[in-house]
């Protein structure tokens, strides 16, 4: 489709793709770096509480105990667990005439954004590549081999995925929000998968579950797993999540 293939925003996200013949060639542009915090000097400080007592903050502590795990226990996560971090992150939640609004933003209730799993370690659902169907609510198989290695070696071979109870993949119809936002719908895309992403850690905090995000891989590999047409969708974002390890504790005397 020429039109598509004429954007910027469409070369951007090709002219940035990884394969394994190239990776270790691409020239990476010499920018500088700048500071962590930007910094206002002169500007007045207003200090801000930390005391709050709002009744919303009883997301606190999921947002105090999120981090990146990468070691998980050997135990499954439930179908309950996993319906829920779906729900969280993609899921319905109210309609208005042909718009399905959901648990993130959108630009436009459009919604370019697709959810497919790598099930591992999950009680109640057999091992295999997954689309999740969020207007009926529900999974489509479409492989039924376990498929977390092949995943993690697509993902720029990082194993720790492998040890995980499922890993998502989010994938973007490109069409869908470019065909009404031109170029700056490729901007649109990564917002997305951004909101959708947080939702997940989120919600696999709420159920005892830790996950890191992971946004390097080989995306034709991705692709070709998933089976996409690389023309109108492509990998965008991945996630794995399982039930964190035990930390060790350190003796001290």
């Amino acid at each position: 489709m020429p039109e598509l293939e004429e954007c910027t925003g469409y070369q951007y996200l090709r002219e940035t793709a990884y394969d394994r013949e190239t990776i270790r060639q691409v020239k990476r542009p010499a920018i500088a770096q700048v500071e962590t915090f930007k910094k206002y000097p002169d500007a007045e400080k207003v200090q801000l509480p930390r005391n709050w007592q709002l009744k919303e903050a009883r997301i606190t502590p999921l947002l105090q105990n999120r981090r990146s795990v990468r070691k998980y226990e050997e135990k499954p996560v439930i179908l309950e667990e996993l319906a829920f971090m779906l729900w969280a992150s993609q899921g319905i939640t109210a309609k208005s005439g042909s718009y399905s609004f959901r648990t993130v933003p959108s630009a436009g209730a459009l919604y370019p954004v697709e959810t497919y799993i790598s099930a591992n370690q999950v009680e109640g659902l057999e091992p295999g590549l997954y689309h999740f169907d969020v207007e009926n609510f529900c999974l489509d198989r479409l492989s039924d081999s376990d498929s977390a290695e092949a995943v993690a070696t697509a993902c720029l071979d990082q194993k720790f995925m492998a040890g995980s109870a499922v890993i998502f993949l989010w994938s973007a119809v490109i069409r869908r929000c470019m065909s009404k936002y031109g170029n700056r719908g490729m901007r649109y895309l990564f917002l997305d998968a951004g909101h959708i992403c947080q939702n997940l850690l989120m919600a696999a905090e709420a159920t005892g579950n830790g996950g890191c995000p992971v946004a390097a891989f080989y995306d034709a590999e991705v692709n070709d797993l998933l089976s996409l047409d690389p023309e109108e969708e492509s990998m965008l974002y991945a996630a794995s999540v399982g039930k964190k390890a035990a930390v060790k504790k350190q003796c001290t005397l």
